[in-house]
């Protein structure tokens, strides 16, 4: 149901109530037919609203407040994998299917240092989701950069759900190292190069 057009303030305080009674991702598309704007003006209103320090998330799914995110935490661990553009879903569908959640995707760059991106991925729809956006070719794999070499944080239940996916994974070919999320990775001095 649209609603009539209104002020920024009034609009943006409209976009967290949504955002917080939303039980998953909300599209800036539905944001912006639901409150009568454009879908940049969306884009805007969410820059506004992290700038007043609201915590929001971009999802390949939509808007997400994270601390609704992070109220169902679990167990994290850090995976680095190894796999081409046509192993992407068989490597995502063996993390969900187990249980798992992939929260991010990054990268070391021997240039830039850490390139990351948000996914929360969680199900088969959203893979099917993500693998859309990537075939529509306004972008690649962020992996692509690197060889293949990339990370992911995998969130699930308990550590028994992280082992299973660690399996999975090595089975398949796709890990090299897997780390607890508490561990850092020190970024690298490139002055020298």
């Amino acid at each position: 149901m649209e609603k009539k057009r209104i002020a920024g303030d009034e609009r943006r305080t409209e976009i967290l109530k949504i955002l917080n009674g939303s039980d998953g991702p909300v599209t800036g598309s539905m944001l912006a037919k639901t409150l009568g704007v454009s879908r940049q003006v969306i884009v805007t209103d969410m820059a506004l609203l992290r700038a007043e320090r609201n915590d929001i998330l971009s999802t390949n799914s939509g808007y997400v407040v994270s601390s609704k995110v992070d109220s169902q935490k679990g167990e994290r661990r850090i995976f680095k994998v190894c796999h081409t553009d046509e192993q992407l879903e068989s490597e995502l569908s063996a993390i969900v299917d187990l249980g798992g959640t992939v929260l991010d995707v990054f990268v070391e760059h021997k240039v830039y240092g850490t390139i990351s991106a948000p996914l929360n991925i969680s199900s088969k729809r959203d893979i099917q989701n993500f693998l859309s956006d990537l075939k529509s070719g306004v972008s690649t794999p962020l992996k692509n950069i690197t060889n293949n070499f990339h990370y992911h944080t995998i969130e699930a239940k308990n550590a028994q759900v992280l082992d299973e996916i660690a399996g999975a994974l090595d089975r398949m070919g796709y890990l090299i190292d897997v780390r607890d999320s508490a561990q850092t990775y020190e970024a690298k001095d490139y002055s020298a190069m």
